[in-house]
């Protein structure tokens, strides 16, 4: 009997400490994944991914536990422009048909100061895997919405090399500059959903 009871406030003692860990899904209806590249030197062209997923563990007490993966629907690209979108979704580019998605998933998560993290992760397109160090605002604390939900912010960016992932096509000018810039800037506005 005395172990038992000994189980009991055992378990009623580490109770708070695993209430502190929980899992998080994108809400993709309030969530923005964008991009920005340069376009014939002289100016930026942005765009976005309108299908994703993703999932986060966040351990509130030990955030270094915490871990995220996000996959992407690469034919769901979106400039805004079709004939844009379709170049970007053919050989030339992600090559859709064959690399239908594009991933993250972390690796490490670390302080960054007040409210602020690192989150270094592989992210793979087209078959390329690279590490990338993602600057995080956030998680903000959670929020209750007015259906019953339980929810969580955090806004994050980082920018990329497109030629480490394959994305290589390009020409030059007359005056020697690229159709297409290298760096790709990469903004990302999230809302997680308690499960």
């Amino acid at each position: 009997m005395k172990r038992f009871i000994c189980i009991l406030v055992g378990l009623a003692l580490l109770s708070p400490l695993t209430a502190l860990a929980s899992n998080w899904e994108i809400d993709p209806v309030h969530t923005t994944l964008q991009f920005k590249v340069r376009h014939l030197m002289i100016s930026n062209v942005k765009g976005g991914f309108e299908k994703f997923s993703g999932k986060l563990y966040l351990d509130d007490k030990d955030i270094t536990k915490s871990k995220v993966d996000i996959n992407i629907d690469t034919a769901s690209i979106n400039t805004n422009i079709q004939k844009r979108d379709d170049d970007l979704r053919s050989a030339n580019f992600f090559e859709v048909a064959k690399y239908p998605v594009m991933t993250f998933t972390s690796t490490k998560v670390e302080k960054a100061g007040n409210g602020k993290l690192k989150v270094t992760g592989n992210l793979t397109i087209k078959g390329n895997t690279r590490p990338v160090v993602l600057d995080v605002d956030g998680p903000t604390p959670e929020i209750k919405d007015p259906w019953g939900g339980i929810r969580r912010g955090a806004s994050a960016a980082t920018t990329i090399d497109r030629k480490d992932f394959g994305l290589t096509w390009n020409k030059t000018m007359d005056n020697g500059g690229l159709i297409v810039g290298d760096e790709v800037a990469i903004q990302l506005e999230v809302e997680f959903v308690k499960k």
